[in-house]
């Protein structure tokens, strides 16, 4: 689940093409921008973060420089596309975000 953040101030239109990474995330693409996530909302853009902590369970796969999926940097770490969304290792397992 997110919060509906407006990211004010955003005058670059994200979509294809547009040199930004982008990532599927549910019913929507979140483009990745100055080290955080930006969804298209009604005319503007959001921020697209969890608000909750979600435990990816029965994930085998370690992520990692050069493990195949695409590597989005969000904060303080990095989160991996994998199956659709996005995983983030926490404490020896992995969340989806």
């Amino acid at each position: 689940m997110t919060d509906h953040q407006e990211h004010a101030g955003h005058e670059h239109v994200h979509a294809d093409g547009c040199g930004h990474v982008a990532v599927p995330h549910g019913d929507h693409v979140d483009y990745v921008h100055d080290g955080h996530l930006h969804r298209a909302h009604d005319g503007h853009f959001d921020e697209c973060e969890p608000t909750e902590h979600r435990v990816h369970d029965g994930h085998d796969h370690t992520h990692g420089p050069g493990c195949g999926h695409v590597a989005v940097p969000h904060g303080d770490h990095v989160d991996y596309v994998h199956d659709g969304h996005r995983h983030a290792a926490h404490d020896g397992h992995y969340d989806d975000h």
